[in-house]
């Protein structure tokens, strides 16, 4: 996620840039990645060695290398997973980050411009702080359908949550109870992810509307514990 957030705001940035160049090749990307599956980019990333054996860094277009190394040595199945969730993630997080720019209103950046800032300056102290509020939504949702998008990584046989319930059950042939406790384990991580993303909304959201929801602690609160009713007359 935080491989999708980053690349995804510059992504997003880059979408809205005036330069046709610039705007096109983000604009690529996106396509790219968000029109292929997740799970296709993973193994291509596990298997980028059958293609490219040995990765080079040097001057493009000559024989200077200055690193040269293996494939199989950098990418392992961990760095192919990271790769492949991290950079899908970052064309959908561009979206929601264009999205959250967008939202703001133009005559925030005319401002801006009018007091000598520069475009990197506006963007980052004055749209984006105000975009917050429309981004975190959504966010939140993606880093949870995250969390559950990481099951696929078992199979490049990356030992997560999922690949390691699959060696259990392979050993002692409970199926059933291993998946239900693999799935206890997600809805866990899955409501503590709920309850910061909500108290984020809550503290971007602020300004914005006059009263602040109740949360479901209070709402439950308020119907358990009724109110004594006020006499008439008592302060």
């Amino acid at each position: 996620m935080v491989i999708g957030i980053v690349l995804g705001t510059l992504l997003a940035v880059m979408r809205l840039s005036p330069n046709p160049l610039v705007s096109g090749g983000a604009y690529v990307y996106v396509w790219l990645f968000r029109g292929t599956p997740v799970l296709v980019q993973l193994l291509f990333w596990n298997f980028i060695a059958a293609v490219y054996p040995t990765i080079s860094i040097g001057i493009p277009f000559t024989n200077v290398v200055f690193f040269d190394f293996s494939a199989n040595s950098v990418i392992t199945p961990f760095v192919a997973a990271m790769l492949g969730l991290g950079l899908n993630q970052a064309a959908y997080q561009a979206e929601i980050v264009r999205a959250g720019i967008l939202s703001v209103d133009e005559g925030q950046s005319e401002a801006a411009q009018a007091l000598g800032m520069t475009r990197l300056q506006t963007m980052r102290r004055i749209v984006l702080p105000q975009a917050m509020r429309v981004i975190i939504p959504p966010t939140g949702n993606e880093t949870i359908s995250m969390l559950k998008t990481t099951s696929l990584v078992s199979v490049i046989a990356v030992k997560d949550l999922l690949y390691a319930g699959q060696l259990i059950y392979a050993v002692n042939y409970q199926q059933i109870p291993l998946l239900i406790t693999v799935s206890i384990w997600y809805l866990v991580v899955t409501t503590l992810l709920s309850i910061g993303q909500y108290f984020l909304e809550r503290r971007y959201g602020r300004g914005f509307r006059r009263n602040e929801p109740e949360t479901w602690w209070q709402r439950l609160w308020r119907y358990a514990v009724p109110r004594h009713a006020k006499v008439e007359g008592t302060p």
